[in-house]
């Protein structure tokens, strides 16, 4: 049974900025809380679960912030826990949506803390709970960040690729300056890569309709990949139009879906090929797993997204649930790239096996998550520290 609960918010190695339709991605001063990591331990039956998410907002479209998650963990759900057994997966959930509505990021902190200590109780890698090992080598993506000259963008995809063998792009869109600036964007960095590597782009609702359906008919020419939330979250007619207008090129949903009832209406209205699946958006690999039934039963493809930055425990989340759908499900690559020690460190698991390799990452095979916390690490880059139980 679970007794104890321990939360961390921890430093990050490196500040990072980037810049998308909606505003900035910015992980913030050093010494700041706000928009840093929650850590959490579960304790049950003498194991330890550990997950790690960063919420990201401020600027952006998912609401939980770092104090929102800590205040949710420490006064709601966090005692909601105690004395539940760790497989007690659905009564937990449930437990969340009756004591606390939304809140994803930390709900998904805790429903991965649960597996990860599930998955150390059976001495087995978590995706073994949740469908087995179908992608034991998973490809990897870079979201690429919007700048103003597009020589910075093409700077990043160049190392994307280069430096990482990353073999899919994503551009952020919806430049300030429309949509043909979009194009231009897109076809300097195609000009620049060639024709091997697939290159999507996402306006993160940026783009009227009209704007999408020009520029998808101008960036087909160039070889597009997939478009991600072209326009608004709750628009479906549109986003169902775009779709049409894309004619076989993949349109993602990823602002659009949030809950299963989300993946079910977006299904119902035919609006997309492909969901976005971000375990802090969804509320962890529970939901995320529900919502990969109903792609499956709607023919949908799944594309796990989140940046993870400098999280190898988040990086894992995403792997084992990568790893645990057939790829003739999935579309794209993972685009957890930013916690496999690639830019910057995990402050708090500095040393691994767990990085990127040839544009690929290697799902990490030991029990639950298969993540080791440098414990000392842990200690000196704890900002706030909360217990339960």
């Amino acid at each position: 049974m679970i007794d104890r609960i321990e939360i961390f918010v921890t430093a990050l190695s490196a500040r990072l900025q980037r810049i998308f339709s909606s505003g900035s991605y910015d992980t913030g001063p050093a010494e700041r809380l706000l928009s840093k990591p929650v850590l959490v331990k579960i304790y049950a039956d003498g194991v330890v679960g550990c997950a790690q998410i960063r919420p990201i907002s401020p600027g952006h479209f998912v609401a939980d912030t770092t104090q929102s998650v800590v205040a949710a963990i420490k006064e709601i759900y966090g005692p909601g826990l105690l004395g539940k057994s760790i497989f007690d997966i659905e009564a937990i959930n449930e437990m969340f949506d009756n004591r606390l509505a939304n809140n994803p990021a930390a709900r998904a902190v805790l429903d991965i803390a649960v597996r990860d200590a599930a998955g150390k109780a059976l001495d087995t890698p978590l995706y073994n709970l949740i469908g087995g090992c179908c992608q034991p080598r998973i490809p990897l993506e870079w979201s690429v960040s919007m700048a103003d000259d597009v020589e910075t963008m093409i700077a990043e995809a160049k190392r994307a690729v280069d430096e990482f063998g990353i073999r899919v792009l994503c551009l952020k869109m919806a430049d300030r300056r429309g949509w043909r600036q979009d194009v231009k964007h897109f076809e300097a960095v195609r000009k620049a890569l060639g024709d091997d590597v697939m290159i999507g782009v996402d306006p993160n609702t940026g783009w009227t309709l009209a704007d999408a359906l020009s520029a998808v008919r101008e960036l087909k020419k160039l070889g597009l990949g997939y478009i991600e939330q072209p326009v608004a979250r709750r628009d479906l007619k549109a986003m169902a139009e775009v779709r049409r207008a894309a004619d076989g090129v993949p349109v993602m949903a990823d602002e659009a879906l949030f809950t299963l009832q989300d993946a079910y209406a977006l299904a119902e209205a035919r609006a997309v090929d492909t969901f976005c699946i971000k375990l802090y958006k969804l509320g962890g690999i529970t939901p995320a797993k529900k919502i990969a039934a109903v792609a499956e039963a709607a023919n949908i493809q799944l594309n796990c997204g989140g940046l993870a930055v400098q999280s190898q425990l988040e990086a894992a989340a995403g792997a084992h649930f990568y790893a645990s759908t057939p790829v003739s499900r999935t579309m794209g690559a993972a685009e957890f790239v930013f916690g496999l020690n690639a830019t910057a460190k995990d402050p708090i698991c500095p040393e691994s096996d767990f990085v990127v390799r040839e544009g690929h990452v290697n799902v990490p095979r030991g029990p639950g998550l298969g993540i080791t916390i440098d414990e000392a690490a842990l200690k000196k880059n704890t900002l706030l520290y909360e217990r339960i139980g």
